[in-house]
């Protein structure tokens, strides 16, 4: 293929934004319910406020690494270390994290990369599935 074309597809990708946006925003907000409801559940019973606050909080701090870590890889800079991404990830930020993969196109086609964020999104579900519908009991240390 002409070195021209595969150009002018680059560019039209690039153009094109975020693909399948009603879609991928239903499910961000399914894989959302769980959490949200229990953090909210934590705070209203007055068990604790912190991860009603941190989601969002650490999904931005997330979010913003993922955005400079894509402007390094363009500048061909020194990139921020997988490992801090996951874990922003694993601290509360993989809705920051999942948002900043479609708006910059950034860590989804890196197939080792996705299973680690997508434990990381399960092992949060499970925490929260955990919490919610079991009491807690089946990952109590006690």
């Amino acid at each position: 293929m002409p070195r021209a074309q595969t150009e002018q597809r680059r560019v039209a990708r690039k153009q094109e934004g975020v693909r399948n946006v009603r879609l991928k925003l239903l499910m961000l907000g399914v894989l959302c319910l769980l959490p949200v409801a229990g953090a909210a559940q934590m705070a209203w019973s007055g068990q604790s406020w912190l991860p009603l606050a941190t989601y969002p909080a650490v999904s931005l701090v997330t979010l913003l690494l993922y955005w400079q870590d894509k402007q390094q890889a363009r500048t061909q800079a020194w990139r921020t270390p997988e490992k801090v991404l996951h874990a922003g990830e694993l601290l509360g930020g993989w809705p920051g994290a999942l948002i900043a993969q479609q708006l910059f196109r950034h860590k989804t086609r890196k197939a080792s990369y996705q299973m680690v964020f997508w434990a990381i999104v399960l092992l949060h579900q499970v925490f929260w599935v955990d919490h919610l519908l079991l009491g807690g009991h089946v990952l109590s240390l006690g």
